[in-house]
């Protein structure tokens, strides 16, 4: 068919060439970056440990259970290839009645259109989901091994799975494909810049961070440091009203995250709202440990810290008491704090103690309690050995995992399979704002909460010397649990009203905003 004289003429032979000439220079500048990339890195020193997290081991045994109870495992393996036929034959004939995996219409990873309406997309992902089943199934069927090994192979088996969506690979991703062509591959050189750079920094980029800044357009609210040692630094927050309320209120914010989460923004603020309301507001701002404080223990961290804070705060109010709220692990030590002033005889210098996604009891502790072994502590004093404090990365990742969908494999298909720049986003900038973790308190922390669930066993622990018992707290509580939250699970978090003998309020949100 000839071309109206009105259209452009095309050269094919032109086109093409044009084509090469664009995907040598994405090849060209791709190999660049990673040449550059390469000469910037140290060496790493390599690891001893053949299975620091214990997954081989978790998963050895797991394979041992399924061995044992092969009448079990033959049952599955032939219904998982009854459905396997069942969705050949639905590609094969489309059409000819329900596919084998039908999947989650509500499941983010496959909104594109083409995971629905185009057969071999459709294809892949039903598949995955049958696999994903299947070997979810695997694991749960077994019964015969210890709940906390089997625990641990269900979590590490979901992380396989994760990894391993075609959503996270650019040749089965529609998203990503539809994003090369229109981009005639500078997507992918984008991503890849991305990519370098977040292996350079040593951890995935989740927001645009040059778009905030301490104490301008994030942890904004005015006030002035008042007090400071070792530990943390004592903010006061300036008055709003022309008058205040007696009692001022405290808060002691995790010491794994910075304190800015309950100051984030003018619309995000806890402390604003709380100011406005006619109260004095303190904040705790916990120091970023460097290897002087590779010793400071729990009780360091309580007396110290917590109690410090607590009669700095009463003293420049000219008050006997205080109204205090403990965020997360903070709250866990304030927990702890107020059974000590019970001890001795202090319990009247705090009038109210709020609790905020806390746990004392760490019985169900959620998924977190997986990474909390004796094999796992020891990798974690290794780490922590040579400087006497533990990265704020290895946390952030170790929260990540726990909703790795959300919160890594989103933004690896984002940032480095599409290209895209980070978006701008508060909670995400403080998210990444990580905190190291000194040596000695965070092993007993993990070792006395997690692994023996110490904190509610009368006279388990001792706080300067002083056995504690959370049966003897009669200070007023108020304690929140967040529906959703993936650190501190709610059913966890609201057994700290069968230990305390004052009167107690509680509530669920959801969702709710965790640390990490």
């Amino acid at each position: 068919m000839e071309q109206s004289p009105d259209q452009p003429q095309t050269d094919p032979t032109a086109e093409a060439f044009a084509a090469f000439q664009t995907w040598t220079r994405l090849f060209g500048k791709a190999q660049q970056l990673s040449h550059e990339f390469w000469m910037r890195q140290k060496p790493q020193v390599d690891s001893t440990e053949p299975d620091p997290l214990g997954l081989w081991s978790a998963w050895a045994q797991v394979a041992a259970g399924l061995a044992n109870n092969p009448e079990k495992l033959g049952q599955m393996q032939a219904q998982f290839l009854k459905d396997s036929v069942k969705l050949w034959q639905s590609f094969l004939q489309p059409g000819d009645g329900q596919t084998a995996a039908d999947g989650n219409g509500r499941d983010r990873r496959f909104s594109a259109p083409e995971w629905q309406e185009n057969a071999l997309f459709a294809f892949v992902k039903q598949s995955y989901l049958l696999t994903s089943d299947y070997l979810m199934q695997m694991v749960d069927s077994v019964d015969n091994i210890d709940p906390k090994v089997k625990a641990k192979a269900e979590f590490y088996t979901r992380q396989f799975i994760d990894a391993m969506s075609p959503t996270n690979f650019a040749a089965t991703n529609p998203d990503v494909l539809r994003k090369i062509a229109e981009t005639k591959g500078q997507s992918l050189l984008a991503g890849f810049e991305h990519l370098l750079n977040d292996l350079e920094r040593g951890r995935i980029t989740m927001t645009d961070e040059k778009a905030f800044e301490v104490g301008v357009n994030v942890a904004a609210t005015p006030g002035k440091v008042v007090f400071e040692n070792r530990l943390f630094q004592l903010i006061q927050y300036t008055p709003t009203t022309e008058t205040v309320h007696d009692i001022p209120i405290l808060f002691f914010p995790p010491w794994i995250n910075k304190f800015y989460i309950l100051d984030l923004t003018e619309k995000k603020s806890l402390v604003r709202y709380l100011l406005d309301a006619g109260f004095t507001v303190f904040m705790t701002s916990w120091v970023n440990p460097d290897s002087s404080l590779r010793n400071a223990t729990f009780s360091d961290y309580l007396i110290e810290g917590e109690l410090k804070a607590l009669e700095v705060a009463a003293q420049i109010c000219n008050v006997k008491a205080v109204h205090t709220v403990g965020y997360c692990v903070a709250g866990t030590a304030l927990a702890a704090l107020l059974a000590y002033l019970h001890a001795t005889k202090q319990q009247a210098k705090v009038a109210s103690a709020t609790f905020l996604t806390a746990q004392v009891d760490f019985a169900d502790a959620g998924d977190l309690g997986i990474f909390v072994d004796e094999q796992q502590l020891d990798t974690l004093e290794r780490l922590s050995e040579e400087h006497g404090y533990l990265d704020g990365s290895y946390m952030a990742t170790t929260f990540n995992m726990l909703r790795a969908n959300e919160l890594i494999w989103n933004y690896v298909v984002s940032n480095y399979l599409l290209g895209n720049d980070p978006m701008q986003f508060d909670l995400l900038y403080w998210n990444s704002d990580a905190t190291r973790l000194p040596m000695a308190m965070h092993l007993y922390y993990l070792r006395n909460m997690y692994l023996k669930n110490a904190l509610v066993q009368p006279g388990a622990l001792t706080v300067n010397d002083t056995p504690i018992d959370l049966r003897k707290v009669k200070t007023p509580t108020y304690v929140q649990a967040g529906k959703e939250d993936h650190i501190a699970p709610a059913r966890s978090v609201i057994k700290i009203t069968k230990y305390f003998r004052g009167r107690c309020a509680s509530s669920w949100r959801a969702p709710a905003i965790s640390p990490g």
